[in-house]
C-alpha cells in the first residue's frame, strides 16, 4: 500500500470505485491501469465470475465480474463496463466495475474493521472500511477478490 507520513499520520491513497451503487477503494499500490474491455473472449467451463479474457497491450488479461464476484444482478443501464488492471503473482487481471472515480487520499487512522452489519458478500472481499461523508468506502481485499482463480485452473 502507498502510504505516507504527514502530520496527520499515515496517508493511504486509494482508486475509487462504483460496483452496484456501493463505493469501493482499491489500494493505489495494487492498481496498474484502467481500460474498457474489448473484444473479451468467454472461457469455456469458467466460473460466472470471470466475464473472460483478452489481449491488453500484448498480455493476456482475465478479467473478473466484480458485480458476479459479489453476488450483484447484472448492470442493465447500458453503459460500457470499465475495468482496473492489477496484478497478483505476476498474472494480470481486470475487474470488470461500473464506474472509476477519483483518487482518494485518506487517514490511516479512519480506517475501521469490516462492520458487523456489513453485507456478508462484501465482507468477504473487504480488507476494513472508510466513513466518508454520508457513504461508506468498502476496501477491496485484491488478494480475496481473486482468490477464485485456483478454483477455475483446478477445473
Amino acid at each position: 500500500m502507498s502510504k505516507s507520513e504527514t502530520p496527520e499520520g499515515t496517508v493511504a491513497e486509494y482508486v475509487t470505485a462504483m460496483i452496484g451503487g456501493q463505493l469501493f477503494g482499491l489500494p493505489i499500490s495494487r492498481v496498474q491501469d484502467v481500460f474498457m474491455p474489448e473484444r473479451l473472449t468467454r472461457v469455456p467451463l469458467s466460473p460466472r465470475e470471470i466475464a473472460g479474457v483478452l489481449n491488453l497491450r500484448g498480455r493476456i488479461v482475465t478479467v473478473v465480474d466484480m458485480r458476479a464476484r459479489l453476488g450483484l444482478p447484472k448492470n442493465e443501464d447500458g453503459k460500457p463496463a470499465m475495468a482496473v488492471g492489477v496484478d497478483l503473482r505476476g498474472e494480470s487481471y481486470g475487474l470488470l466495475i461500473d464506474q472509476i472515480g477519483e483518487v482518494l487520499r485518506l487517514s490511516e487512522e479512519g480506517r475501521e474493521e469490516n462492520p458487523v452489519n456489513l453485507d456478508p458478500r462484501l465482507a468477504k472481499l473487504a480488507g476494513g472500511v472508510h466513513r466518508l461523508d454520508g457513504q461508506l468506502m468498502v476496501i477491496l481485499d485484491v488478494d480475496r477478490v481473486l482468490e477464485i482463480v485456483p478454483d477455475m485452473l483446478a477445473a
